[in-house]
């Protein structure tokens, strides 16, 4: 029956067999401890980081606050000119400030923007500029991208390491079992003859 060859296979190691080496036990466990170490790793990394980012950028969002800043001279380019391209130029804004004082700065406003003309930025909680803060769903994918590298980092760690020390057992088995080899060969010749 071939149905059922293969889940014995992967529990040989555990069954009763008179041919059962302490060494196969042993690779049975590192096996078992390595995944059981990569999955618990790759998720705890993952999920922390995406928490992380998630709260910070949540954070940043409540932080910044939206305000109208009024173009101070006209914007290079001419009115109209921006194109399929969605190419933005730098000119200087003036906005007022929450303690009332006036600040002024650099942003991109569309091409050929007219002296007083309205234009949305973000500020800090002291009036400076700020990024534009995250979406809560640019949030949510950037913290699931994130969290999905610190998970795949922090399992290859333990996979790595359990792959490692298998293949450190195997050759040991390999060096006993030629060991064995050398010593009961030379008889069985003998035996069969």
């Amino acid at each position: 029956m071939e149905v059922f060859r293969g889940p014995r296979r992967w529990l040989w190691r555990w069954r009763r067999n008179p041919l059962r080496r302490r060494a196969d036990v042993v690779e049975g466990w590192v096996l078992v401890g390595a995944w059981l170490l990569t999955l618990l790793a790759g998720t705890v990394a993952g999920l922390m980081a995406a928490r992380t980012v998630e709260r910070d950028l949540a954070w940043e969002r409540a932080a910044a606050h939206p305000m109208v800043a009024y173009v101070v001279a006209h914007a290079p380019g001419r009115s109209g000119a921006r194109g399929s391209t969605g190419e933005r130029v730098w000119a200087e804004v003036r906005w007022t400030a929450p303690d009332g004082s006036l600040r002024t700065g650099q942003v991109r406003v569309t091409p050929g923007a007219a002296t007083g003309a309205p234009v949305a930025v973000w500020t800090d909680g002291h009036g400076r500029l700020a990024n534009r803060p995250a979406t809560p769903t640019e949030a949510a994918v950037r913290a699931a991208f994130i969290g999905t590298l610190a998970a795949t980092a922090a399992a290859a760690v333990p996979c790595a390491a359990g792959r490692r020390l298998l293949t450190r057992l195997e050759r040991r088995r390999l060096a006993r079992w030629d060991t064995e080899w050398s010593r009961l060969g030379p008889q069985w010749g003998r035996m069969t003859g």
